[in-house]
Order: C-alpha cells, then sequence, then structure tokens
C-alpha cells in the first residue's frame, strides 16, 4: 500500500536540503578522519539502531582494519549485517556482531581481550516514554549513566585514541528524565575528559528512526490505523544519515570534552502533526481530522484505498515530560560556533570532578536499593543537577494512540 521513497521525502519535506548538512565538514576534514579511521578497530555499541548503524555507514568509507558492532537486538545486527553486505560498501574482513548488552559480564569479557581504536556507544535508553514509573527510571538511569561510567572504567584500563557516547538535544534545560539522565551522562563523560579523549554530540530528533513517531506513521497506515500526533510540539529533525555523520565528525574532530550538535535554525523547527499531513499528502491523501481517539479508530476500521481523505487525530500534548521545543544548549555554555560549517560545540568547562561523579552514582545506588517512588528519584535528580525542572502531569505517551 505505501510506495514511498523515505528517503527522497525526507529530503524534500522535512530537512529540505538535497545535501546532508554535513557534507562541506566531512569533505574539508576529509585527511583527518581518515588517519583517524582508515587500519583502525572500530567498536560500535548499540550499532544496530538507526544512529548507530548510520554512525557504521559514515566511517566504512574510510575503511577501518576491524569492525566490532554489539547490540542487544539480534534481529537488529541481522538486518545490520544483510543491509552492509548487500550494498557496494566496503566491510573490513574482520567485521563481526554480538547481540549482548554492553552493561553484561560478557561484554567485558570481550572489550578485555582486544584493543580498539575507536569506542563509540549508542547505546541508550532515548525515548521520553521510558520515564513511567520509578522502575523504568532506574532502568535508564542504570544504562545511560551506570553502564556509561562502567564503560569508562573498562576503556581508562586500555584507552582507545576516540571514546564516544551519543547524548540528545533533552540534555539542555532538561524537562523530562530521559532528558536529565542524558546530562547526568554528560556529567560523568567530562569527569573523565582529562583521563582520555571522550566526547559527545546532541542531536536532533532522527527523521524515521527506528521506533520514532514518523516511523510508526508507516505502521499505522499499513495496519489500517489512524495516525496521531501532538499539534503543539515543535523538533529539530537531521536525516539517518546526517545523524551517523554528526556523530562520526563528533568522535574524531572533537577535543576531549566537546559537546557537538547540528547548527539548525529555531525556524527549521517543525511539528509532528505537520509531518502527517505532508506524509499523507505524499501517498494521495488529504487528513481527516478528528475530534477524539474513539472516531479517529472508528473511521479507520472503516476506511477503503479508495478513499481521499485518511483519519488523523491532532492533539494538544499533555503527557509529562515534553517540552514545546528543544534546544542545544544554554546561554550559561560557552561555544564554539566558527571552526565548523554546520556544527556548533559547547566547550568544556572544569566544573565536574570525579569525586562528584563517584557521589553521583553511589547515591542513585542507594536509593534504587531502597523502597521509593517516582518522586524521590526525581528529587535525587534535581539535587544533581540544578537545571532540571521536570515536567509531570501524571500522564505518559503509553496512554496515547
Amino acid at each position: 500500500m505505501i510506495h514511498l521513497d523515505i528517503n527522497s521525502f525526507i529530503k524534500r519535506h522535512i530537512t529540505k536540503r538535497e545535501e546532508s548538512f554535513f557534507y562541506k565538514d566531512i569533505q574539508k576534514y576529509k585527511s583527518q578522519l581518515s588517519a583517524a579511521i582508515e587500519h583502525k578497530k572500530v567498536l560500535v555499541i548499540g550499532g544496530a539502531g538507526t544512529i548507530g548503524s548510520s554512525f557504521v555507514k559514515a566511517i566504512l568509507p574510510f575503511k577501518p582494519s576491524s569492525l566490532v558492532v554489539v547490540d542487544y537486538s539480534e534481529n537488529g545486527l541481522t538486518e545490520l549485517t544483510r543491509d552492509l553486505r548487500s550494498q557496494n560498501i566496503y566491510v573490513p574482513s574482520e567485521y563481526i556482531t554480538y547481540p549482548f548488552d554492553f552493561g553484561s559480564n560478557v561484554f567485558e569479557k570481550l572489550f578485555k581481550s582486544r584493543n580498539f581504536d575507536i569506542v563509540a556507544c549508542f547505546a541508550a535508553h532515548k525515548h521520553v516514554r521510558s520515564e513511567k514509573d520509578h522502575f523504568a527510571i532506574e532502568a535508564m538511569i542504570t544504562n545511560n549513566v551506570f553502564n556509561t561510567e562502567k564503560l569508562i572504567s573498562l576503556a581508562l584500563k586500555n584507552k582507545p585514541s576516540h571514546f564516544f557516547s551519543v547524548s540528545t538535544d533533552k540534555a539542555a534545560n532538561p524537562v523530562n528524565v530521559m532528558g536529565a539522565s542524558k546530562k547526568l551522562m554528560e556529567n560523568v563523560l567530562l569527569a573523565y575528559s582529562s583521563e582520555m579523549k571522550i566526547s559527545t554530540a546532541r542531536f536532533a530528533n532522527v527523521a524515521f528512526s527506528n521506533g520514532s513517531l514518523l516511523a510508526g506513521f508507516i505502521e499505522r497506515i499499513m495496519k489500517r490505523q489512524p495516525l496521531s500526533s501532538p499539534s503543539d510540539v515543535r523538533r529539530y529533525f537531521v536525516s539517518p544519515e546526517e545523524s551517523g555523520q554528526l556523530c562520526m565528525l563528533a568522535c574524531v574532530l572533537g577535543e576531549s570534552g566537546d559537546i557537538f550538535f547540528p547548527k539548525l535554525k529555531e525556524e527549521q523547527m517543525m511539528t509532528f502533526s505537520h509531518i502527517a499531513e505532508l506524509f499523507l499528502n505524499e501517498l494521495g491523501y488529504k487528513a481527516k481530522k478528528c475530534s477524539s481517539e474513539s472516531e479517529a479508530k472508528d473511521l479507520a476500521s472503516k476506511w477503503t484505498p479508495d478513499q481521499k481523505e485518511y483519519p488523523v487525530y491532532f492533539f494538544k500534548t499533555d503527557t509529562s515530560g515534553e517540552k514545546q521545543f528543544e534546544e542545544f544548549y544554554t546561554s550559561n555554555d560557552t561555544l564554539d560556533i566558527n571552526s565548523f560549517n554546520a556544527l556548533g560545540v559547547i566547550k568544556k568547562e572544569n566544573n565536574v570532578s570525579i569525586e562528584h561523579t563517584n557521589k553521583l552514582i553511589s547515591d542513585f545506588k542507594d536509593l534504587f536499593n531502597r523502597d521509593i517512588e517516582k518522586s524521590d528519584v526525581i528529587k535525587l535528580i534535581n539535587e544533581h543537577l540544578s537545571d532540571f525542572k521536570h515536567i509531570e502531569t501524571g500522564k505518559s505517551l503509553d496512554q496515547k494512540m
């Protein structure tokens, strides 16, 4: 039913650029990228997801000698391998995928058995919907913070030339626990950035990435279910290809402690509801706006392909942790906006210590060993992040279509 070139749709309607946003920077720094990646041993963690797999595709033209990809999704790794093997793309003779968690004991054994030149981590809880209660938050902080610190500890014993762990735009003035957990992760990275070369990147929403609302539009139409999205939330977007290129540039070219971000302009933000309408138009339909979920579901159950309108339900956001707009940095950050064409850099400020990081992790582990509520975790996050302004409505995205 869906006959649509997603990459073409992204270029024409979402990013509105035919050429990659980072093409000029890649061309300008091609020799540095080649020197850092060619004949090097690379470990990509969380490499089966959209950003991780796009990072893999970004570095392969620079011909690393070895590529090891770790991801807890066995199916995702299978598809990554099939995708790479089905293209005319360089894949090193040593290409190995491992389906396990990077916080596991078997991962630790793998890491200790090899010497990696580049370590890039994309494994994370990255959805706002993951903050439902204290159980979900404990899993999120364990993955985003504890496991990052554990990975750094492993890397310090045999330092790679480049260590990268991806962040999010939601870490700037965070209002949700996911963004706060990533800000805490950034603090862990900064604390150890004097010990080895560490960099990170805050990125925009990746259009049609795995599990995203936009990717969900495809699933909804294939299942003849209504499209549903907030009408008042504006987000920045990059393409999957651009997400991998951004992280490659940040990983290789960043100075230790740098936080990279794309130099997108505020007017480039879009609402999900507008993209939903563009998506339907591309398929030859118009949005039939419904006043409730039940009306939209009822119309979708009766919908046939010969109809010219497709049911949608657009709503004002009312779930916890949703910011009306996104931002990449705050007024307190020290910025370098001149070194790159399409990338800005938040420069490290020496206000995070290893001692503080140790206390941070100890405090959260002690908390999780007690009988707690979600509010207890929010309170402790506030103690460690003074700029955390949590938006709590008592509603989760799991209550939405």
